[in-house]
């Protein structure tokens, strides 16, 4: 393949729409090809490639390790080419079948995915949406999906907007021993179970900073994923933990929860939309930007309601 007048570079196109609907008949709707057509092309590019590019999940496929490591390279190939060529990407929420590819934090999908689905179901109706958990976040990660929704302070790299704020509070059980007037001490912080949330990627919520800064060194008794478990964790128990308000209103009536005073000041939680560079000329996630913006609003509303 050191030659490339022998390779047809169409092949680039349909190569780019397998790689990123990862389904035929999707990809060629996605480009305008037939479905005889697109496994003709798929059939030379196995060939070429020497890989099947795709491989069956149960009822979806998924990309070969080949196909995964191709998937970001080709992509940023074929957005070079258009900026090279002045090629500007067209795009009709009304009519595009686009997949829409999301890492998201629990948090975020707890509150942001129903008012997501509503103003798509409204407003790109053909549309579909695809959710991946969070893990360590590369720039070639990036690359894999259009939009990243993930706390400010995790650093994740890429061009971001903040898209709405929450307070970190501290939650017990109600009728926890150890509350004086609704509070806890800097001494009960220490001396009680705590709740961690270590990140699937192995990040440490941010409020650990905090408590590590005044001094307070808890006893971590479980250790889950995300905010939404720690509320379950706490619920009949002595133990305590730090979740976002919004999370802390959400639970406290179901599991009998209150929030206690602590006096330690968290960080306040951010939410930001992350994409990679190469993304920001792509008509398709400009717009779903501004529609996360407007879900963002809603979120805020409710919060404040």
């Amino acid at each position: 393949m050191d030659d490339l007048r022998g390779i047809d570079l169409n092949l680039l196109v349909v190569l780019d729409a397998i790689l990123t609907e990862r389904n035929l008949t999707r990809a060629g709707e996605t480009i305008g090809m037939t479905q005889p057509a697109v496994s003709s092309a798929a059939t030379k590019l196995r060939r070429m490639l020497d890989d099947p590019l795709l491989i069956r999940s149960g009822r979806t496929s998924e990309l070969t390790e080949r196909g995964a490591a191709l998937q970001p390279i080709v992509r940023q190939a074929m957005e070079e080419i258009g900026r090279t060529l002045g090629v500007r990407p067209m795009f009709d929420p009304l009519t595009t079948t686009r997949r829409f590819r999301f890492t998201a934090s629990d948090y975020a999908l707890a509150f942001m995915t129903a008012p997501l689905m509503e103003i798509l179901e409204q407003e790109a109706p053909h549309a579909s949406v695809e959710f991946a958990p969070m893990n360590a976040l590369e720039p070639i990660d990036l690359l894999r999906e259009d939009i990243v929704i993930a706390s400010a302070a995790r650093e994740v790299p890429g061009k971001h907007q903040a898209l709405f704020s929450d307070t970190m509070v501290c939650i017990v059980r109600r009728g926890h021993p150890r509350l004086q007037d609704g509070a806890l001490s800097a001494a009960d912080l220490s001396d009680l179970p705590y709740v961690q949330v270590v990140f699937a990627d192995g990040v440490v919520m941010f409020a650990d900073d905090a408590l590590s800064a005044a001094g307070v060194l808890p006893r971590t008794a479980r250790t889950v994923p995300g905010f939404l478990p720690v509320p379950w964790a706490v619920a009949g128990t002595d133990m305590f933990g730090f979740v976002p308000e919004r999370v802390a209103a959400l639970y406290a009536d179901e599991l009998d929860l209150v929030t206690a005073t602590i006096p330690i000041a968290l960080p306040v939680l951010v939410e930001a939309a992350y994409w990679h560079p190469s993304r920001t000329g792509d008509p398709a996630v400009s717009w779903l930007l501004g529609i996360l913006r407007t879900v963002a609003e809603r979120v805020e509303f409710a919060g404040e309601a």
